[in-house]
């Protein structure tokens, strides 16, 4: 079995990409693999936001159509139109080099994956970017981030909401203000690395876009652990970091951030956790009250973002050797 490898943790808004593919699926109900997708309309975007090709169609999905009433589409009007193998063709050319993004990313690449996947097609998606997410970084104070609310902050009109093609062009409309507002505050993307695999039948199979919180927390960190955080002094690669409730940054970001400089996510405080980052200086519970508890260092959100440009390099873990005559001891060479 061979499989794609995935490693990206974000990046900075003002770094060029390889373009935006927007997409928006209508489907039977919210299982992918057993609810199927009845429309789908993806556009091609450029860096910078702006459309240059369009797919839009409605699918057979060879199923009851399921909740008529929010996507509008009955069996009727479903009958005699293509069905998903009929399009994916379009769709690989169109996605091929480009960060897919949606309006919660999870829900629109785990359909259209397990569509892929009925008709033994891969689909070219290197990475996925969650404008839901993006959003939230930006603190736009708006009552709540759905796409409605989010396109009237923008002055954005929707015609026809919870139809593919207006939901695309809506969202597409967004983010070209939204990238734009990203760059001037200089917050990171939330892009997401996701990965597939090929098995010995040839047979490709899309993994699962998991929560980043919980996959970081799983992730062996390449660096020994040089301690606890000394204020003043810079961080090192390897140091254990834990996010208290109380920052201004989403978790997210931070977690990305805390990945690309090679610092180690956990999510649990312990004697072995290098800094937990929290704005409060007095936590009165959580990671924060029990960091002040075992004596671990607090550092504020801000200045832990600054920091991470002048990280230290630490010890790679294949450093530390094995002495077999002392037993399970461990020398830094």
């Amino acid at each position: 079995m061979s499989s794609t490898a995935g490693s990206q943790w974000g990046r900075p808004a003002e770094q060029d990409g390889a373009g935006w593919a927007v997409v928006d699926v209508e489907t039977t109900g919210f299982h992918p693999g057993q609810a199927r997708v009845v429309s789908i309309a993806a556009l091609a975007l450029s860096d910078d936001g702006n459309v240059e090709k369009t797919l839009y169609t409605l699918l057979n999905p060879g199923v009851d159509p399921g909740p008529t009433h929010v996507h509008g589409l009955t069996a009727a009007m479903l009958a005699g139109q293509p069905t998903f193998g009929d399009v994916v063709g379009d769709l690989i050319e169109l996605l091929e080099g480009r960060t897919l993004v949606a309006h919660n990313v999870g829900f629109d690449y785990s359909f259209l994956t397990a569509e892929a996947e009925l008709v033994e097609a891969e689909l070219p998606v290197e990475t996925v970017m969650c404008t839901v997410e993006l959003a939230r970084r930006l603190a736009l104070g708006t009552e709540n981030l759905r796409l409605e609310t989010l396109a009237g902050h923008w002055g954005i009109s929707q015609m026809k909401p919870h139809d593919a093609l207006d939901d695309a062009m809506v969202l597409a409309e967004i983010l070209k203000p939204v990238l734009s507002r990203a760059r001037e505050r200089r917050v990171w993307l939330p892009v997401r690395s996701v990965t597939r695999r090929t098995w010995p039948n040839g047979r490709v199979t899309h993994d699962e876009l998991r929560p980043l919180k919980v996959m970081a927390a799983r992730l062996p960190c390449p660096y020994a652990n040089p301690g606890r955080h000394v204020a003043g002094r810079r961080l090192v690669q390897g140091m254990r970091v834990a996010l208290a409730a109380e920052v201004g940054h989403t978790h997210e970001e931070l977690i990305e951030r805390i990945l690309h400089a090679g610092l180690a996510y956990v999510d649990t405080v312990d004697s072995n956790t290098s800094l937990v980052v929290c704005d409060r200086p007095d936590p009165e519970q959580g990671k924060g009250y029990l960091a002040a508890q075992l004596g671990v260092p607090l550092v504020g959100g801000a200045e832990f973002i600054r920091s991470l440009d002048s990280v230290i390099g630490g010890p790679a873990i294949d450093q530390f050797v094995e002495i077999p005559a002392r037993g399970d001891q461990f020398t830094l060479f």
